[in-house]
């Protein structure tokens, strides 16, 4: 499996990016520093999709000078943004989906309450084995059959494949993936899913990647990152696009780019205000995450947000730095 780009291990994870201190106080440095001049200790968790695309940035910000100490954990989307609302020990969430309402106002009632800026978009990729040669494309309806457990041999899904048993892998309950699955594909209600016999729940998509990539009779989901770096153990699945007329889709660039890939979505990091004003250092950072992120993440595996999009997401942070300092 090839995730040594990444460093990626087991959930409880944790990334340091530790250099020699340089001596700078974080009460100095100003939100639009040079890299070089930020010290200080940053603690970021959540999304496994988007962990890879901020280890990225972590590591250009280190080469680039920072004596910053960033750890960055991965716990899956809802659990980072539970411990950043409940237990306010973490600077930035990463998240593959937006806030809830409902955290939103745990938050609000903690005095954490958390903007969120995004950094890149996702092609969740459905995905079998390699060594799978029937399974090409899929319907949501097939999908729903799949995942439920209403169809549990691969007959049941299409007559044309063969009557073997599905294995079924899928992020856990934590993870904003399965929350992104659960809408798309079953309206909100994560109950059929949860039941479905046998499935594999992890919020660790390596153990995922290493399910799937060794069952041809296996099927799962997850960012599109994690497909790429082991695209020569698993094979994408097309699927069908918002338009009958329209042939079922991979998961591309083009295909994100012009909506017709029914899985494309947004990736995000959040903070608050409060943190901001508290740690420059931080702030910092993420006006470099920012500005930077573009140069990284087609390498990572993800695709750009538009230029004017991308524009108006930097622009909106500076205004929350300057309110801090109103």
């Amino acid at each position: 499996m090839n995730t040594s780009m990444w460093g990626i291990g087991l959930a409880s994870l944790v990334i340091s990016c530790v250099l020699v201190a340089c001596g700078a106080r974080a009460e100095t440095v100003t939100p639009f520093a040079d890299p070089a001049t930020v010290a200080g200790s940053i603690s970021i968790t959540g999304s496994s999709t988007v962990f890879p695309l901020t280890a990225a940035v972590v590591e250009a910000f280190a080469d680039e000078g920072s004596s910053a100490d960033i750890t960055v954990a991965v716990t899956g989307t809802g659990a980072g943004i539970e411990r950043f609302c409940q237990q306010g020990d973490v600077d930035i969430v990463n998240a593959s989906r937006p806030m809830t309402d409902e955290e939103q106002a745990v938050c609000r009632t903690n005095g954490r309450l958390a903007t969120g800026f995004l950094v890149g978009t996702d092609a969740l990729a459905v995905v079998v084995s390699a060594d799978n040669t029937f399974v090409e494309a899929l319907s949501l309806s097939q999908l729903a059959r799949i995942f439920s457990g209403d169809a549990i041999t691969w007959d049941a899904v299409d007559p044309a494949y063969p009557p073997e048993p599905i294995a079924l892998f899928s992020p856990g309950t934590d993870s904003g993936t399965f929350d992104y699955f659960v809408e798309k594909v079953f309206i909100g209600d994560s109950t059929a899913l949860q039941q479905a016999p046998g499935i594999v729940l992890s919020e660790n998509d390596n153990v995922l990647v290493d399910g799937i990539a060794t069952d041809p009779t296996a099927i799962g989901y997850f960012g599109f990152a994690y497909y790429r770096a082991n695209q020569e153990q698993l094979r994408a699945v097309a699927l069908e696009t918002s338009t009958a007329a329209t042939d079922p889709v991979l998961p591309t660039a083009a295909s994100v780019d012009d909506g017709s890939y029914v899985f494309a979505r947004p990736l995000y990091i959040y903070t608050s205000t409060a943190i901001l004003a508290e740690k420059p250092h931080v702030a910092a950072f993420i006006h470099y995450y920012l500005t930077n992120v573009t140069d990284f993440i087609d390498d990572v595996g993800y695709f750009p947000l538009e230029v004017t999009v991308s524009e108006q997401t930097r622009e909106n942070f500076r205004h929350m730095v300057e309110s801090t300092r109103e």
